[in-house]
């Protein structure tokens, strides 16, 4: 089955920690701090590979993790960066937050590396804290936090030209006769289940990329079947050439198929009806006269709408050519570039504190309980009994917006808080 699909968990590295270590030499009996700084975390890139055309490699394996940058050494020796992790996507992949259905980024057009999770900063020495009334400090600053989030990954075909029609009407095998493409061909239902991709070579070296949407059916817009998964590879295409069976060899009404087939797409998308539309009225070699009833029937009711009919035979190859260029001189008429997604929300933005934090209400004595992974690492590095570290480890519950939450709380002046084993009254 065709993966243009999947959903996954990206995960940034999270930033080294700041060292905290002195000088220690034979006859510097009081060296300064010498603790070096951690390493950055490493970024999630998605970048895309023209060797890949299908999400196949993202349906079996859920988590990606970037590496985590190493803490800093003594020395003043800075930990090493951590590792990017580089995730590769076939062009027209749209990257979403799968939470929020924002487009994160479109990998298209010249959009080919995009950084989507940035790694943490690494935490400063504590060779950063000295200062002439502190010579000493104990503490270092923490590396920032890894980023992780869920994406939903979406791989719309980028094509000039899109093939559209019901099962069974000779799609495949006209990609085959004007294309280098080699779809897999039976005469059967649905045999192509993935929209195949072949190039076009023009005589003056100029060609253009057709893409063969997989068959659709009534109620594709809907969902029904694999609608909505084969429609969404039609918006970036230019041009549409429908390829109906003129012999009606099924007992198809040709006519009637390029109505259903238009009234899909405009329940799908209304501006998929703006694009110019080409008629392939196919298999006319099974017909007993090439310029038959049928093909005056489907001339009489498109052509007046714009839509010109070309006769062909996707088995002789017979009316091709003329095909071709037809769909090549629209394109020329055509100076829009293919739509190309804007970025609606970008994780790196919110690159902060994703370990939680609790807040509660000593039932005993009203005290304020706050907790949590990162506020008890922070009180490890931090000398509260130093002004210097006290303000430091102030600012620090200011920017993870706890202080704010415990107003929000009803906190007054003179309430105690209590983290862990220490205690303190809370001052506006």
């Amino acid at each position: 089955m065709f993966a243009d699909s999947a959903k996954i968990i990206i995960k940034s590295g999270k930033g080294g920690n700041g060292h905290v270590s002195f000088r220690r030499e034979k006859y510097v009996p009081n060296g300064g701090p010498d603790g070096g700084d951690g390493g950055k975390g490493g970024d999630v890139i998605f970048m895309v590979d023209d060797g890949i055309n299908t999400l196949a490699d993202y349906r079996h394996k859920r988590r990606f993790s970037a590496q985590a940058g190493e803490d800093g050494k003594k020395r003043n020796c800075h930990g090493k960066k951590g590792g990017d992790l580089i995730l590769k996507v076939p062009a027209g992949t749209i990257i979403k937050d799968a939470a929020t259905d924002k487009i994160i980024a479109d990998m298209s057009g010249s959009n080919r590396r995009q950084i989507v999770l940035r790694g943490g900063n690494g935490g400063l020495g504590n060779q950063h804290f000295a200062t002439s009334t502190m010579q000493a400090p104990k503490y270092a600053q923490p590396g920032q936090e890894a980023l992780e989030i869920e994406v939903k990954l979406e791989l719309k075909v980028i094509a000039d030209v899109g093939l559209v029609g019901f099962p069974n009407v000779g799609k495949s095998t006209l990609l085959s006769r004007v294309t280098n493409a080699q779809p897999k061909i039976a005469d059967y239902h649905f045999t192509t289940l993935q929209p195949n991709l072949g190039v076009v070579d023009m005589e003056n070296g100029e060609g253009f990329v057709i893409a063969d949407i997989p068959g659709l059916i009534e109620g594709a817009s809907e969902g029904i079947g694999l609608g909505h998964e084969f429609l969404k590879h039609i918006e970036r295409t230019r041009v549409i050439i429908h390829i109906v069976d003129a012999a009606s060899v099924e007992g198809r009404d040709p006519i009637a198929d390029i109505h259903a087939i238009n009234k899909e797409l405009s329940s799908y998308h209304e501006a998929l009806l703006q694009k110019p539309q080409i008629i392939a009225a196919n298999k006319i070699d099974v017909l007993y006269q090439e310029e038959s009833e049928v093909i005056e029937k489907l001339r009489a009711e498109f052509e007046p709408l714009g839509i010109p009919i070309y006769p062909v035979s996707a088995v002789s190859g017979k009316g091709l050519k003329e095909l071709i260029y037809a769909a090549k001189k629209l394109l020329d008429e055509i100076h829009e570039e293919p739509v190309v997604y804007e970025s609606e929300y970008d994780p790196s933005q919110n690159q902060v504190k994703n370990e939680a934090y609790t807040i509660e209400i000593d039932p005993k004595d009203g005290a304020f309980i706050v907790e949590g992974p990162k506020i008890e690492k922070m009180l490890g590095y931090t000398n509260l009994e130093a002004e210097r570290g006290f303000l430091f480890f102030q600012k620090f519950l200011k920017e993870q917006g706890i202080l704010k939450e415990l107003e929000k709380k009803g906190i007054q002046d003179g309430d105690t808080v209590r983290m862990y084993s220490l205690e303190f009254e809370y001052y506006k």
